[in-house]
């Protein structure tokens, strides 16, 4: 007996934010939740920023203009954080230049 898996594409129908979590509706009638730590741009966001999402395409992921932030549904489902961009340094931005030390002969009065 063989028994058919039938996938079907997670799309998010609507979303919601507050302190702790990520909350989204899917279109088939599930509901799935992450901590807001998963997005280090949504955690430092303000309410407001949080509260302006847009779905792209069908719903396979939500934007946050205000922020420039993107959470797909399947990244939501299967549990992929957003990952935090790496920080450089401040300090020894430039580039090392080498010093060029002159060989001074030493000259004595004779």
């Amino acid at each position: 007996m063989s028994i058919a898996a039938q996938t079907q594409e997670v799309r998010i129908k609507s979303i919601s934010v507050t302190e702790d979590t990520i909350t989204a509706q899917l279109v088939d009638g599930r509901v799935i939740s992450v901590p807001i730590a998963w997005s280090w741009r949504l955690s430092e966001a303000t309410p407001k920023q949080r509260a302006n999402w847009e779905l792209i395409g069908d719903g396979q992921g939500v934007h946050w203009p205000d922020i420039d932030e993107d959470i797909s549904a399947e990244g939501m489902l299967y549990g992929i954080p957003a990952s935090r961009p790496r920080m450089t340094s401040k300090f020894n931005t430039a580039p090392q230049k080498r010093r060029k030390v002159a060989n001074h002969r030493s000259t004595r009065p004779g």
